[in-house]
C-alpha cells in the first residue's frame, strides 16, 4: 500500500449519498468486467472511484490510435501496450488497495468459472461484436444467479439493461441465435435500443457497416456509460431502490434531449421488434 493512503479518506465525499456502512460494503463487493476498451476502462475507473475494492478484469487487446476518440486509457504514452496492464495501473493510482485479478487472454470458455468465481455483480465492457464471449459470459452469470449490466453506447447517448437473477435471460430477450450469423449485430443493436433515439442525428448512415464490424462511436457516450453502469451496480449492490430489470430497460440521449424508458415483453420476439428487424433487415440488404 503506497504511503498516505487512507481508503476512507479517499471516498469521503461519496457518503451522504451512501451510508459509512454502505461504503464498507461497496469496498468488499467484487465486480467482473469483461473488456477494457471503450466502456470498460471507464467503467472500472468509475467503479474504482466509487470505492468498489475487488475486481476480476479481462482484456486481450492493446492501445491503438484508433482508440484515441473514446478509450480511458488510449493517450500517445500507451500506444501499443495491453489496455489491461494500462488499466489496472489507472485503477491503482486511484486506490493502490485494490484486490484485482486479471484475465489476459480476455473471456474465454476456458477461464469463464474462474472469471465469475465469487462475483457479486458482472458488467459489460466486451467489443460490440464480440457475440460468441458475451453469449457464454451473460449464460453462466444467469446459471450463478450473478447480476448483468450492460450500458451500450449508442450515438452521444447510452441504452441500458440489466439482467437479473430470476429474470428475463440474455438469450430470451436477444435472440441472437433466430436468424443467420450476419444478422446478429443487428438484432443485437435493435435489443439494445428499442427507442433508436441515436439514429434521429447520424449524419453519415455510411459509417454504420454491421456486416464489416465497424460502426462510429463517441466519448460522450462512454462516459455517459460508465456513469450510468455504476448507478446501476451501486442500486443493485446496496440494494437501493428499484432496478428496471430485461425485458425493460431505458435510453438516455442528451444530443437530443430524450429520455424513452423502453418495454419490450417477449424481447426480440416481440412484434414490434420483429418488424423493426425485418424494415433494418431490408433497409442494410442483410
Amino acid at each position: 500500500m503506497e504511503s498516505g493512503f487512507s481508503y476512507e479518506t479517499a471516498f469521503s465525499r461519496n457518503i451522504g449519498w451512501v451510508t459509512q456502512a454502505e461504503q464498507q460494503t461497496l469496498r468488499k463487493k467484487r465486480v467482473a468486467i469483461g473488456g477494457l476498451g471503450g466502456v470498460g476502462g471507464f467503467h472500472l475507473l468509475a467503479l474504482a472511484r466509487l470505492g468498489i475494492g475487488v475486481f476480476h478484469l479481462a482484456d486481450f487487446d492493446t492501445f491503438d490510435l484508433a482508440n484515441f476518440n473514446r478509450q480511458a486509457g488510449a493517450t500517445l504514452s500507451t500506444l501499443g501496450q495491453d489496455k489491461l496492464a494500462v488499466m489496472i495501473r489507472q485503477a491503482r493510482d486511484i486506490n493502490p488497495e485494490l484486490e484485482i485479478k486479471a484475465f489476459s487472454d480476455g473471456v474465454t470458455a476456458d477461464n469463464l468459472e474462474e472469471f465469475l468465481d465469487g462475483v457479486d455483480i458482472y458488467v459489460d465492457g466486451l467489443d460490440f461484436f464480440a457475440f460468441k464471449a458475451r453469449q457464454q459470459v451473460f449464460n453462466a452469470c444467469e446459471l450463478k444467479g450473478i447480476p448483468a449490466v450492460t450500458a451500450a453506447p449508442l450515438g452521444m447517448g447510452v441504452a441500458v439493461l440489466n439482467f437479473l437473477p430470476g429474470g428475463m435471460s440474455f438469450n430470451d430477450y436477444f435472440r441472437l441465435e433466430d436468424g443467420p450469423e450476419i444478422e446478429k449485430p443487428l438484432r443485437f443493436l435493435m435489443g439494445l435500443a428499442p427507442a433508436r433515439l441515436q439514429m434521429d442525428y447520424l449524419v453519415d448512415p455510411a459509417t454504420v457497416d454491421l456486416a464489416g464490424q465497424k460502426g462510429p462511436s463517441t466519448i460522450m457516450a462512454c462516459q455517459l456509460c460508465a456513469g450510468v453502469a455504476a448507478t446501476e451496480v451501486l442500486k443493485i449492490l446496496l440494494n437501493r431502490g428499484p432496478v428496471r430489470a430485461a425485458p425493460r430497460g431505458y435510453h438516455f440521449d442528451p444530443y437530443c434531449k430524450k429520455l424513452a424508458r423502453t418495454w419490450r415483453p417477449g424481447g426480440n420476439r416481440n412484434p414490434l421488434q420483429r418488424l423493426a428487424i425485418t424494415i433494418a433487415k431490408r433497409k442494410l440488404d442483410l
